[in-house]
């Protein structure tokens, strides 16, 4: 009797978590946009949170994150912006339906996509991306991001650190003192 294993029953919620942390980033991306384009205008004081370093404000940002190509015009920077963002999410998507291994590169890959789709959505819908999170020393102003970006950032990060563990863990096992045995 072969019976269904646990890991059958398991398999097919475990490629479901990471769309459901996606769709959790979507989700507070829009609630966090929603407040922000309801209570805060465009040309309004940024309002202090942690005075010279951490403000609110509400920015549309018409290029990439962080301000990258907010400068260009015409149609092709937004055909370009997402036609690009498309094909990463369906990049991403499929290789978690695959079943990316490895709680890391899953979870980072869950919040590229949820933070990807969440500025999508922002661009076709509005032809820009709602900004509202500033942090800046003094003077000096990193460009305002959200939610999205954030979830984006931290997934490369989480990436970053799966394909750095990866290899330690490959190094590891391919040394002479792990072949000795």
């Amino acid at each position: 009797d072969k019976g269904i294993g646990w890991s059958a029953l398991t398999e097919k919620p475990r490629r479901l978590l990471p769309f459901v942390l996606a769709a959790g980033v979507v989700l507070l991306d829009r609630i966090t946009k929603g407040i922000i384009k309801s209570n805060i205008g465009l040309w309004d004081r940024p309002r202090d949170v942690i005075p010279g370093f951490f403000d609110i404000v509400h920015t549309e940002n018409p290029g990439i994150a962080f301000g990258l190509l907010a400068d260009a015009s015409g149609p092709w920077r937004n055909l370009l912006l997402i036609g690009f963002s498309i094909a990463v999410l369906a990049v991403i998507a499929t290789m978690l339906l695959r079943g990316a291994h490895g709680a890391l590169l899953r979870s980072g890959l869950a919040l590229v996509l949820g933070g990807a789709f969440g500025n999508l959505y922002d661009r076709i819908v509005n032809r820009t991306v709602t900004d509202f999170i500033e942090v800046h020393a003094g003077q000096h102003f990193f460009p305002a991001f959200n939610v999205a970006d954030s979830a984006i950032s931290v997934g490369a990060g989480l990436l970053l650190l799966d394909m750095w563990l990866t290899r330690e863990r490959k190094s590891a096992s391919s040394s002479p003192e792990c072949s000795r045995s």
